[in-house]
């Protein structure tokens, strides 16, 4: 099965999130408590219809990622915190896999949650759960796959850096529909950490920006631009108190999309000219959003100005039209750039097909000095690179490698995880530093040219996190 369309995708979201549900259930609780019996009924529901069909269910966890009979499950916001327990618990016995391999009884769901709680606290708790499940022919597990420890730490809390920003955005938008009250407070604590996350690993924080496959495209979008606006605020040397005003603002700049009807905001089809005229509203409906949530003070006043003036560009060529000049606000014109490329390497409901970041930087460029301030788009541009992280690129090895790190020194040099081989199979990414050479004096491999990751079926999350 492919879990591809929207169906099978919750499908095998709910089947992890149920799994972690009834495992956590187990430990608080006796197995025969009507809340561990009623979770391993509704597991068993969930599962039951799906192995009745395929044969098997297989649950894998490589690196940070569910995969489910081979096919990966995209990260849901709304199941986080029950992704995140399930990852530690599955690591914590060493286990990279779970399989189902026939309908599940409740017997069988007994055995295995009874065998998952009594190893908790095992020096080999792998081995000892082999042994407990032998007493059931229906469930078997496979050893994890190790990784670098300090590699998945600092991954690991990106990510949840990362994702907590998209959850708290989703929230404010929601609250902000329904006319409830949202915590600033709670808003600059959010990006508090995305700017600690930037300083210390800016190059994984923009790699989360790359990866665009996520569902609900409003929330990430606006959390992209926060996290590229505060790394250009890093890049031009403001103070972290000025990141943060900056990544704020970031965060709250597509505010007045919540004001767009649902048939416009998601239309699948491009928009008419009525429609049109709604969207370049939303500038206009963001800075009164913000102005309604703490009413008028510095803060609403310089948040409201970057929802206002986010799309009018450097030469006021873009929209709302003014009647009387106004000056761009600084962080106007960081959060324009950022904007303006994340929106451009990004699928959309009516606009399928992303761009590749280095045809978006090139239309930036050509942009540049007209709709893009020039000055600061150089410092965007040494930010992300030539190749920026994320690319797909070939070499003159024929092997193809997925951007992985910039290098300021050699821009067209970057560090690569490389993805396919010479003779055209995919292999697992091992990281290569495009500087290296060889007894020569020659460079060991040479990007040729960029490439579309979908056409050759390669996921960026898969590897860059």
């Amino acid at each position: 099965m492919a879990i591809s369309d929207k169906k099978h995708t919750t499908q095998a979201k709910d089947m992890i999130n149920q799994l972690s549900i009834l495992l956590r259930n187990g430990h608080i609780h006796n197995i025969e408590n009507d809340a561990v019996l009623e979770a391993m009924m509704k597991f068993c529901d969930i599962v039951n219809p799906y192995i009745e069909s395929e044969g098997f269910l297989k649950i894998d966890l490589i690196g940070d990622f569910f995969y489910l009979n081979d096919d990966r499950v995209r990260y849901p916001v709304e199941f986080l915190l029950n992704f995140d327990y399930l990852t530690e618990e599955l690591i914590k016995r060493e286990i990279g896999s779970v399989s189902f391999l026939s309908p599940l009884e409740m017997k069988s769901i007994k055995i295995f949650l009874n065998s998952f709680i009594k190893v908790a606290d095992s020096s080999t708790p792998f081995d000892d759960m082999v042994l407990l499940l032998n007493d059931t022919d229906t469930i078997t597990i496979d050893k994890l796959k190790k990784i670098k420890e300090e590699e998945i730490n600092k991954r690991r809390i990106v990510k949840k850096t990362y994702f907590n920003a998209v959850s708290f955005t989703k929230g404010v938008m929601n609250k902000i529909k329904s006319d409830e009250k949202v915590s600033i407070r709670k808003a600059k604590r959010v990006i508090e950490s995305i700017v600690d996350a930037v300083l210390s690993e800016e190059q994984l924080l923009i790699g989360m920006t790359s990866i665009k496959d996520y569902d609900e495209y409003t929330y990430h979008h606006s959390v992209n631009v926060s996290v590229l606006s505060i790394a250009i605020g890093q890049r031009i040397g403001l103070n972290k108190r000025d990141i943060t005003a900056l990544g704020v603002a970031a965060l709250f700049h597509d505010m007045g999309k919540t004001g767009i009807p649902l048939e416009v905001l998601n239309k699948p089809s491009y928009l008419s000219e009525d429609e049109w005229r709604i969207m370049h509203k939303h500038p206009f409906w963001g800075a009164i959003s913000i102005l309604k949530l703490k009413g008028i003070d510095m803060v609403s006043m310089e948040n409201a100005i970057v929802a206002f003036q986010h799309h009018m560009n450097h030469d006021f060529s873009g929209y709302p039209k003014l009647r009387e000049s106004m000056d761009l606000s600084f962080y106007s014109k960081i959060i324009s750039i950022a904007d303006q490329y994340d929106a451009m390497t990004s699928s959309r409901i009516y606009h399928t097909k992303a761009m590749s970041p280095d045809k978006a930087l090139g239309i930036m460029m050509e942009r540049s000095g007209s709709e893009i301030d020039p000055i600061l788009f150089k410092f965007f541009i040494n930010m992300v690179g030539t190749y920026p992280v994320g690319s797909l690129v070939l070499f003159d090895t024929r092997e193809m490698g997925l951007v992985y790190e910039g290098n300021h020194t050699m821009p067209e040099r970057p560090r690569v995880m490389i993805v396919v081989n010479s003779s055209g199979s995919k292999v697992d990414g091992f990281v290569a530093d495009l500087t290296e050479t060889d007894t020569a004096g020659r460079f060991m491999r040479t990007i040729i040219k960029t490439l579309d990751p979908k056409e050759y079926g390669i996921s960026i999350a898969e590897y860059i996190l």
